[in-house]
């Protein structure tokens, strides 16, 4: 398996993948949001390759903290192809954002995971994660 930083051709798979998650996307959208990502420093966009097809992606940002010194990588999308789910995938898409998160000066990772994704959640406790309890979320619109 390889893992590499998403390109605007991979939009179509990725509006697929994220339709495994509920998430309706255009393939115009997904691509502009690639190149976005990709001009800003301070998110990447991984996808994991097996065979010469894409399997699975992990969307990230890098915030920096006020008042500590370590700033923190927050995963805001992690998902795997539902025929590669249970391979491993998801685990090496992670281990790669970890490395890539100390190696920027991060001291934590955090992730939301909707209280309905019950096999996220148990993928994430496997990973050594641990549940924050409360997350707030206001709509801006």
């Amino acid at each position: 398996m390889l893992i590499r930083d998403a390109v605007a051709a991979d939009a179509p798979i990725l509006v697929q993948l994220l339709a495994q998650l509920d998430y309706p996307a255009r393939e115009d959208f997904i691509r502009q949001q690639i190149t976005r990502m990709q001009a800003n420093a301070d998110s990447r966009l991984l996808v994991a390759v097996i065979d010469d097809g894409v399997c699975g992606f992990i969307s990230l940002h890098f915030i920096a903290q006020l008042p500590l010194e370590g700033d923190f990588c927050r995963v805001s999308y992690l998902c795997v192809s539902d025929g590669q789910r249970g391979a491993g995938v998801g685990q090496q898409l992670l281990d790669a954002a970890e490395r890539l998160a100390v190696g920027r000066g991060c001291d934590r990772m955090e992730v939301h995971s909707h209280s309905r994704r019950l096999r996220a959640h148990q993928f994430y406790a496997r990973a050594g994660y641990q549940e924050s309890p409360k997350y707030l979320i206001k709509s801006c619109h």
